[in-house]
């Protein structure tokens, strides 16, 4: 189904490309770059906006809001095969299941959003990591080569949008193996075994850039962690700074190389903490940057400079508070918009409790101040 823009694309006298990276180097610009990071599941069921307009996910709602074209691409750099997905058991209300990480979860089953009840981990002693590196973990799998021509054709290097390469995840999707409190543990416990992980994770993410780095003129590049919650990292900030952040230097070394200084990883929660090493790293951007479980943008866009950028940050709680409040709160990224190194959407997926009429007074608004005057 061809979809029917139902607004207009902001007027401008760059290109989306040329535009992002102005604003990410702090460059002049003819308007603010116009992104959001997109909505949650139920939106698409909700929303009379979507539903009747048959809109049904992400990136049809990208077409659907005519927002500015941003593309990350990626590699085969996690476990491979995954685990099967399957369906232990079953409630009225809730199922069992194997994720493709290999944890078994208890998921409610109309489907809604909801972080999962995990139960059992994949990895919890060093004889379970060899025995899923063994068999998922390997370099030479030859699904981890990539169609570096294929990829060229994609996105020819006269393309007229920012295109990302993705730098997988260092420590976030062992996370998702280990279970929040088995990552904790295993640090403790285990502290040779995440070691060699994080070095798995690493050594196949440089594998992919070193394939496709090259080929292809990338503008940033990206990455994911939610290693942190409101009260901050759930990793010991020791065991990161002295086994993830010599991972994240190999790879920036690699990015630097190739000409690519802007690096965003997208964590959830406080990483103020972090913040220092993520820079030391060459992580200089903060993604989609949660307003209420750190602070608001300007706290640490005015702390760190022309050092850190952020994307997001625009409070997702204000947005379901109606006009007025929204009004308010956009006014005070007014400066940091005009100073650059800022792309404000909203600091995750939009909620179902956001009245869509209010949305798109928000898009309206969000045009009015950072568009074309």
């Amino acid at each position: 189904m061809e979809i029917k823009p139902i607004r207009k694309k902001w007027k401008g006298t760059m290109t989306d490309r040329e535009r992002f990276n102005n604003q990410m180097h702090y460059k002049p610009v003819d308007r603010c770059f116009n992104m959001e990071f997109g909505y949650w599941d139920e939106n698409f069921k909700e929303w009379p906006l979507f539903y009747e307009n048959g809109i049904k996910n992400n990136e049809e709602a990208d077409i659907f809001f005519s927002f500015d074209k941003i593309v990350t691409i990626g590699g085969n750099v996690w476990m491979s095969p995954p685990f099967e997905y399957k369906v232990v058991s079953e409630t009225d209300t809730t199922k069992i299941i194997m994720n493709s990480d290999g944890l078994l979860a208890e998921v409610p089953k109309d489907g809604h959003d909801t972080i999962p009840h995990f139960i059992k981990p994949t990895i919890v002693t060093p004889d379970d990591w060899k025995k899923c590196k063994e068999e998922r973990f390997r370099r030479d799998d030859p699904s981890r080569k990539v169609d570096v021509e294929a990829l060229k054709k994609a996105h020819p290097p006269d393309r007229d949008y920012p295109l990302g390469v993705y730098c997988g995840s260092m420590i976030g999707k062992i996370r998702d193996m280990l279970t929040f409190e088995g990552l904790i543990y295993a640090c403790y416990d285990y502290p040779d075994m995440v070691e060699d992980m994080v070095e798995t994770a690493c050594v196949l993410v440089e594998d992919f850039l070193d394939q496709v780095l090259p080929h292809i003129d990338f503008d940033f590049a990206s990455g994911w962690e939610d290693i942190c919650f409101k009260n901050g990292p759930i990793v010991p900030i020791d065991f990161f700074k002295n086994v993830v952040v010599p991972r994240y230097k190999r790879i920036s070394k690699k990015l630097h190389q190739y000409g690519i200084d802007i690096w965003y990883t997208d964590c959830d929660g406080d990483v103020r903490p972090l913040l220092p090493y993520f820079l030391e790293s060459g992580i200089n951007c903060l993604f989609p940057f949660e307003v209420n479980s750190c602070a608001h943008p300007a706290e640490l866009l005015n702390e760190y400079g022309k050092d850190l950028r952020i994307m997001g940050g625009v409070d997702k709680m204000v947005l379901a508070r109606g006009r007025e409040a929204i009004k308010a709160y956009l006014e005070t990224l007014v400066p940091l918009v005009e100073r650059g190194g800022y792309i404000p959407f909203c600091d995750h997926r939009c909620p179902p409790n956001v009245n869509p009429d209010d949305y798109l007074y928000y898009l309206d608004l969000k045009e009015e101040m950072f568009g074309m005057k």
